[in-house]
């Protein structure tokens, strides 16, 4: 169970709840972020998967867009915490929440270790392809666990 501090009221719980756009400019921040972090990521996958990107390496567009994708989840997750705050028993209780945050987990443990490892090397055709599916498997979960927070709470 989550401690009973975590439940209470905060900072960052009234800005968030007691401003005209203090929820809604976190959600901006949030979604727009995690955006840029699947989108790169996804040109990376698109190439894994040959549907895309035929003329440069999967570790070329891994090279060129690591940074935007750490900024990416970076801010994501930041905005993504200060949104739980703002009501955090509901979140807590969400099985959509709870499924979302472990499919980020997962899918952010994957990329930084198997989908960067193949898509820097040399990997077979199968081999990449696999890894890109799984990928964007994971990231399909985040999000449509996501949906499923905003919708049912």
């Amino acid at each position: 169970m989550a401690s009973p501090a975590l439940l209470q009221s905060n900072a960052i719980a009234d800005l968030l709840n007691n401003t005209e756009w203090g929820f809604a400019v976190a959600e901006c921040f949030h979604i727009v972020f995690f955006g840029v972090a699947i989108g790169t990521i996804m040109i990376v996958d698109l190439r894994l998967l040959g549907l895309a990107f035929p003329r440069t390496t999967s570790a070329k567009l891994l090279q060129d867009t690591w940074v935007y994708t750490l900024i990416g989840l970076a801010v994501t997750v930041l905005a993504g915490m200060a949104l739980f705050l703002s009501d955090p028993r509901m979140y807590y209780l969400s099985q959509w929440f709870r499924f979302k945050a472990t499919a980020l987990l997962v899918a952010i443990l994957y990329n930084y270790t198997v989908h960067y490892k193949v898509a820097s090397s040399s990997s077979s055709t199968g081999v990449c392809v696999v890894v890109g599916a799984i990928s964007v498997l994971l990231w399909v979960s985040v999000v449509t666990g996501g949906l499923f927070v905003g919708l049912l709470a």
